[in-house]
Formats: structure tokens, sequence, C-alpha cells
């Protein structure tokens, strides 16, 4: 479970900014209990978190810099090794300072049952790791598993600390093979340590990432098909049911091999379960169901929630935590909100997943239309500042009563994160542009 993520020089974000999930006392009941006491006082972590704000605000951003950290501690020990001299960051363009600065992330983790609290981030440049550490917190105190220090070792070399027992792996032997360019968490991980595995498979397993309208089943791939694929006869019907709640008028779905194969010879279902599959959606005709072409006759909307099915079901099996960019893509608000009432009901997200997206649809603020199915704290904004840079803050910053409508405040600029427009601004500026030809 994601309690926190705080990251710097990433792309549009600058200064140091986090992005919390853990709930406040603007919370109405959608927070999940943890065994997590802060000050005396039970922390509860949120299931869903929007991040609204303008055009080329850095809500993108926000996700971009916790999927860079997955794939740095995924890939650094394997994919950096082609470059040991480089780590391919994006920091902050904008100034000659931050383009030399180093780039922060880090996330506090909530692992295990009854759940310990894990502290792990790293700071890179363009050339190296220059900082690394991982803390676990055991019965609320902190114990530092280890610390790593760029070219502060006695050799010119990293500087590894490690404090205690917390960490009873084979230190040296993961730090002879850790290099400038890699991760201590990715090699020792690499190297099948038994306390640090967890952690690197909350990262491969426990993160995932789904952008709105890729459409990776166009060409039959995606984790939709393979789910259908693999799921068997219950799998399929929660699918069904799902496509038909969205009143998309589907009945049914059918998976065809993609690749033709010769009439008797083998492979075709094999190539289904691979994912390999053409899909068709059946739907009620007057004279019996028709089957529809998925890519040529199927409504873009359709294709995004099918694709999106997967993933969301894969992550509450699971209890991972989903990354969406542009969750209102396509999708009708009344739709999008009941994504989010999927990860706030306990009983459709029984193992804690969470969601965290990022939206431009200010009816999931609430309206007369659709009931806000976000409380206070599950609200943050990003803004951009004159300097080019990303302020990310929640919209409880400016304490909204349980009342107030959020939908209206953030539209007025009671929050900030709207374009700074005047009504008609635009028109009056093509207008007086003099390129429109007169009538």
């Amino acid at each position: 479970m994601l309690l926190r993520f705080r990251t710097a020089n990433h792309r549009s974000i600058r200064d140091e900014q986090t992005l919390s999930l853990v709930g406040t006392e603007f919370n109405e009941g959608t927070a999940r209990p943890t065994p997590l006491r802060s000050k005396g006082r039970p922390v509860s972590a949120l299931p869903v978190v929007g991040l609204f704000g303008a055009n080329a605000s850095g809500k993108s951003n926000v996700v971009s810099a916790l999927t860079f950290m997955q794939q740095a501690v995924t890939g650094s020990f394997a994919d950096w090794a082609r470059h040991p001299d480089r780590v391919p960051r994006w920091p902050f363009k904008l100034d000659r300072e931050s383009r030399e600065q180093t780039s922060l992330f880090e996330i506090d983790l909530l692992l295990g049952e009854p759940g310990t609290r894990y502290t792990y981030g790293f700071e890179v440049s363009d050339e190296r790791i220059e900082a690394e550490w991982l803390h676990a917190y055991p019965h609320g105190k902190r114990n530092v598993w280890f610390d790593r220090d760029a070219e502060r070792g006695e050799d010119g070399g990293d500087e590894y600390v490690f404090r205690g027992a917390g960490f009873k792996g084979k230190r040296d032997a993961i730090v002879d093979m850790t290099r400038p360019n890699a991760l201590f968490l990715s090699t020792g991980a690499a190297l099948n340590d038994p306390q640090l595995s967890p952690l690197l498979r909350w990262f491969t397993d426990r993160l995932e990432q789904m952008q709105s309208g890729l459409h990776e089943n166009i060409l039959g791939g995606g984790p939709t098909v393979r789910m259908l694929a693999d799921g068997g006869k219950s799998r399929r019907e929660e699918i069904e049911r799902l496509l038909a709640v969205a009143d998309l008028g589907i009945t049914g779905v059918k998976l065809e091999p993609w690749f033709p194969t010769l009439e008797g010879e083998e492979g075709g279902p094999q190539r289904v379960a691979h994912g390999l599959a053409r899909v068709r959606f059946q739907h009620k005709g007057a004279d019996g169901d028709v089957s529809l072409h998925y890519r040529r006759e199927e409504s873009q909307g359709t294709r995004i929630w099918f694709d999106f099915l997967g993933p969301m079901l894969q992550a509450l099996d699971e209890g991972n935590v989903l990354l969406v960019d542009e969750l209102d893509s396509s999708l009708h608000p009344t739709l999008a909100a009941e994504v989010v009432r999927i990860f706030q009901d306990p009983d459709s997200n029984p193992h804690g997943a969470q969601l965290i997206f990022t939206t431009h649809d200010v009816s999931l603020l609430g309206s007369a239309v659709v009931d806000r199915p976000l409380d206070r704290d599950q609200v943050w904004i990003t803004r951009k500042g004159e300097d080019g840079a990303t302020e990310l803050y929640p919209v409880t910053d400016a304490k909204p009563r349980k009342e107030e409508s959020l939908e209206r405040g953030y539209l007025r600029g009671r929050y900030g994160g709207v374009p700074r427009l005047t009504p008609g601004e635009i028109a009056r500026e093509i207008a007086q542009s003099g390129m429109r030809p007169s009538a």
C-alpha cells in the first residue's frame, strides 16, 4: 500500500513535491485503516487520489516521476549496464542550475501482513546514483537497512552505512556488484536477496500504469484479452457484465486468433491465450446477435473501457496501485465516477488496491448529475508558475467545508489549477490577429 511519494527535479517538477495518500481530518469515510500510528493516532490510507489542473500544469509528470522510479528500480541493474556512466533521467530544463542538480524519488510503503512501513528513495545525476536509502519501521521505530552516499568512501567510491542488524543480507557481495549507475536495491534483488526482493516485487508486480487512449487491443494484445483467454468462465462472465452494465449495447465478446492458421494446424488456442487475438463484440440486432470489428466499427469509448477492465480487475485482485493518465479520456463522466467508486468500495476492493489518476473531469468534484465520489483529501491540484515549475498541493490547503461545492470552487479558481483566461480572450486574439479572412 502506497502512503506517500516525494520527488524533485523531474520534467516540469523542479522543487520538491509530495503526493500523500494518508487520510486526513477532511476524509469522510473512504480512507482505509492501517496498523500504523502517528503521534498516538491511527493512520489511514486513501484508496483513490485524483490530480486536477490546467493543461501542461504537470499532472502527467507526477505520474511520470513515479513511473521513472519504477523503471529505475526494475531496470538499473541490467538495462543501464549498456551505458555504465549515464542515467537516463529528465531534469527540469528551464534553468541551468536545475539541470546540474540531482533528481529525487522517494516512496513510503506498507508491505506484508499485518504491515511494516518502509521508506525507500534515491537521488540521481546524469552520470550515477548519488544517494540511496532504505529504512524500515518495525514496531514503529526506524531501522536503517542501508544509506548510500556517492564518493564518500575511503577509496573515493560510494560509502555504505548499515546500522544494526536490520538488513541481514550479503552486504559486501551486493556492494561489490553495484555499479555507480545501478541501484543497490536492484542489484541485491537480482542476486535474490530475500529481504530486498519483496520491495522489488512491489515495483514489478504491484505498480501498474495505464494511459487511456493507447488501445493495446486494437491489434489484439493487452491484459483484458489475456484475462479473457486465461481467466476461465467466471472471469469472462465478469468482463461481459462490466461491458453490459456500462450501457454500451454489448452482449458478449468473441476472441479469434490474430494470425491465421492453416486448416488443422495447432496453435490457434495458444495464440489466443497469449493475447494474440482479434476482438469482436456481440451486439443484439433485429435479426439476432451481430459481431462488430473492434477497431473499425466500435467507438473509441468502448475500446477504452474494454482496455481498462483488465488492468482494473488485476489491481483489484492483487491489491495493486494503478496509475491512469487522463481517466476521463473518452469515458462518460458517469462511467469515470463509477471507476472511482469501485476502488472506494471495500466490497469491490477487498485487497486495498489504490487508484492514482489525472483528469480534467470536474464532474468528479461533484455536480447535480454525478454526486461527488471523491473526499476532500483525495483531490490534488497541479499549478505551473511563471517560471514553468509545477507545484502540487491538496485542495484541503484551502480548508473547504464539507458541504462546499468543490466543482464550483475549482472552476472559479478558488483552489488554483485552472487556466488564467478571461471569457472570450482566445476568440479576441484570433479576431485581432488579422489572419482571418473578412466575411
